[in-house]
């Protein structure tokens, strides 16, 4: 008798029914536990990025610049008329002094002018002293004339008041009587004239000469401007000190005002530092500053700030209030470090190389352990040389990496081996 079997086929489709919906659960969970997993932490080498530590306490602000060591007194020596340089008789690098002729310019229409016009003044002094022994004269006759005539009319006074009397006496006649007075009154008058004359011709000696002596003035101011263009064709420095700069040579037309010779005192130095035109907005006169000529730091004051800005910079003067090192010369390369304010009990950490001052930057802060750093958003304040105030984000004690991690931007989590 046969015994009936239950399908083979069914068995095995429902083995598989099983397996496949196994597989397919487990292909879910599998990808629902892969989507849940975080990115890989990238690894970035330790020795590569920089670590500083938040601190808290007082804080310094410094703006820094370079700059170049500059006289304070610099003479340019332009050319006072025009003229061929016939001679260059110092060279730059030398010590002058005032009267030291640097080169010899020739124009032989200065010199003639020159000569012509001393020619002019000598004439017209020698007009002056004719025209003065010529007054002179004059007022002498006038005197000698008022002297004659105060001479005529006492005689005459005289001889009429002694016929008076003798009219009196019947001695004389009428007629003589009046004759004397008339004459008396006569001499009289003339003698009035004569003193007024007299003093006339004082009081119009002033007058006289003023009138030849301004034009002898006028001569002499005249020659001496000529002989001064002339003395010019012989440049002299003009002060003591070093000739730095002949830019000119032998032979060159020079025309008026043409700058032929800079002349600088070496002993007055200066420094002038350029500032970046973001940071100079604080710096103010007075600040106390320090400058490094790479033989020593000296001490100054800011003296003036520039009102423009060229380059991108804004020029800064410090005055030196110490001695200058050994070495230390016009045109020297040196590096500027302008005190702007102390702050007290500040956050603050080593400036990093990126973010400005009154920004928000990110800044990857390590853990406790310092193998991981997580990205934290800082909210930054004055800013110094070295340093930069912490406003919001972070704690003193924090570490963070103050490195240039820009390539890890699109990272919130790095670790550090």
């Amino acid at each position: 008798m046969d015994i009936q079997r239950p399908s083979q086929a069914k068995a095995k489709l429902r083995k598989r029914i099983y397996i496949g919906s196994a597989v397919g659960i487990a292909l879910v969970g599998i990808t629902v536990l892969l989507a849940r997993l975080k990115p890989a932490v990238p690894s970035v080498d330790r020795s590569l990025v920089w670590v500083d530590t938040v601190k808290r306490g007082p804080m310094v602000r410094q703006v820094h610049g370079p700059g170049t060591l500059v006289p304070v007194d610099i003479r340019w020596i332009a050319a006072r008329t025009q003229g061929r340089v016939e001679r260059i008789v110092l060279l730059p690098g030398a010590n002058v002094e005032p009267d030291s002729v640097i080169l010899v310019l020739s124009n032989p229409d200065v010199t003639q002018a020159a000569v012509d016009t001393q020619s002019q003044l000598t004439a017209g002094e020698a007009e002056f002293s004719n025209l003065k022994v010529t007054i002179q004269q004059s007022v002498l006759a006038s005197e000698s004339d008022a002297a004659t005539t105060k001479a005529n009319f006492e005689e005459a006074r005289l001889h009429a008041e002694v016929n008076d009397q003798l009219f009196k006496d019947g001695l004389v006649s009428e007629l003589d009587l009046r004759l004397s007075k008339v004459t008396a009154e006569q001499a009289d008058t003339l003698n009035s004239i004569a003193q007024k004359r007299y003093a006339f011709a004082q009081d119009s000696v002033i007058p006289q000469l003023a009138v030849k002596q301004a034009e002898v003035d006028r001569l002499r101011a005249q020659a001496k401007l000529k002989l001064a263009e002339a003395d010019a064709l012989n440049v002299r420095a003009g002060m003591r000190g070093i000739l730095q700069i002949v830019p000119v040579e032998v032979g060159a037309q020079i025309q008026p005002g043409a700058n032929l010779a800079r002349v600088a005192d070496p002993s007055r130095l200066k420094a002038e530092i350029e500032i970046a035109e973001t940071q100079a907005k604080d710096v103010q006169i007075g600040q106390p500053a320090e400058v490094d000529t790479r033989n020593g730091v000296v001490s100054g004051k800011v003296s003036r700030v520039d009102p423009s800005v060229q380059n991108g910079t804004v020029k800064v003067d410090v005055a030196f209030t110490g001695d200058l090192p050994l070495g230390a010369r016009p045109d020297l390369s040196v590096d500027g470090v302008i005190e702007l304010e102390h702050l007290n009990n500040v956050v603050f950490v080593s400036r990093p190389a990126f973010g400005q001052e009154h920004s928000t930057a990110g800044i990857f802060r390590l853990d406790a352990n310092g193998v991981y750093a997580n990205r934290a958003q800082v909210q930054l304040g004055r800013s110094s040389v070295n340093t930069i105030e912490i406003v919001k984000g972070l704690e003193p004690g924090d570490r963070v990496i103050l490195s240039d991690m820009s390539q890890w931007d699109a990272h919130d989590r790095i670790k550090l081996n």
